[in-house]
């Protein structure tokens, strides 16, 4: 179609001839309405646009017990495997303070166990009462999870259904 006869038809229309393609051979154009075609577009952009990712934070002590870190590191592990980033935090109490090394090796132990999901972004630092260190995840064809919860074998579930009946009948 000419220029002339699709700007008179978009006129008509009361619409707007925008350029669609212009490195086409011969240009391509369409007639919308000009304000709906730029709202579409950064619709279409915002959707495209990566979610950020979320700062997850996980709190331990030094004499923690090892069922906890257990709990806590598959937490952040879950964290991980969503994409999201982890803050580290220990922190001391009272006299906690007077050893700090075991602080630090435990930081060392959450760090050396979730290698294999992340890498660390910030160096463990000592700040007042604190140590925190912020992990990143890997790329998702690097991440190998190792503290994945255990499923439940047929005897545990059947040991468990009985304990809660034995409990469920007491008076």
């Amino acid at each position: 179609m000419r220029l002339n006869d699709a700007l008179r038809k978009a006129q008509t229309l009361g619409l707007d001839l925008v350029e669609v393609a212009p490195t086409a051979n011969p240009p391509v154009c369409k007639i919308v309405d000009f304000g709906k075609f730029r709202y579409d577009i950064s619709k279409h952009s915002r959707d495209k646009k990566p979610a950020s990712s979320k700062l997850k934070e996980i709190k331990f002590r030094v004499n923690i017990d090892e069922h906890d870190y257990v709990t806590k590191v598959r937490h952040a592990e879950e964290f991980l495997d969503r994409g999201n980033k982890v803050r580290v935090q220990l922190q001391f109490r009272g006299r906690e303070m007077a050893h700090q090394e075991l602080g630090t090796h435990l930081v060392e132990k959450v760090r050396d166990d979730l290698s294999s999901m992340s890498q660390v972004e910030t160096e463990p630092k000592i700040a007042g009462r604190n140590i925190t260190m912020t992990l990143a995840p890997l790329p998702v064809n690097r991440r190998r999870r190792k503290f994945t919860a255990l499923p439940r074998t047929d005897e545990q579930s059947e040991e468990a259904d009985s304990l809660n009946s034995d409990t469920n009948n007491q008076p």
